[in-house]
């Protein structure tokens, strides 16, 4: 009976670990919408500044919030803007430059799907032993190998 309830816990778990993934690993709006705009201004990046409301037009991207994403954008010189006639948002880095997980991270915050396993936003889980935590073990991989494409990837790789 011990070892039908041990794969019944197994099982369990996993069927947990699965479903906290896939919530967890989802870009939240916000992440979407500064990678649309983002894509936008690499299609764009060789005619000049581009207003805000063209990007929230072909985007489909309310205003008021793409005007809060570019400001962090420009707050942490990826982009920059100009003002007055000609004037709009265009890259300060070069977007070849510019890794995904940079804009995750800027953006969303953590790319690991606990705290425990970031390598940026660290925290101690406050209910779990890290040495012997399958979950945290699980997890790390799952950040390793996010980590390996979303630090290769640039903005380059948006272009539709």
């Amino acid at each position: 009976m011990q070892i039908h309830d041990s794969a019944l816990s197994n099982f369990t778990l996993l069927q947990h670990i699965k479903q906290f993934i896939t919530f967890a690993v989802m870009l939240s709006k916000k992440s979407q919408y500064a990678f649309k705009a983002l894509s936008y201004l690499v299609e764009k990046r060789n005619e000049g500044p581009v207003l805000i409301s063209e990007i929230a037009e072909y985007k489909k991207i309310p205003l008021k919030f793409l005007e809060n994403i570019l400001l962090e954008l420009k707050k942490a010189d990826i982009l920059d803007s100009k003002k007055g006639k000609g004037g709009g948002y265009f890259f300060k880095e070069n977007p070849e430059n510019v890794k995904l997980a940079k804009i995750i991270r800027l953006v969303n915050g953590p790319i690991a799907l606990l705290p425990c396993v970031s390598l940026n936003f660290y925290e101690k889980c406050e209910d779990c032993n890290e040495d012997h935590c399958g979950l945290h073990d699980v997890l790390i991989e799952v950040r390793d190998a996010s980590l390996n494409i979303l630090e290769r990837k640039t903005l380059m790789d948006l272009i539709d």
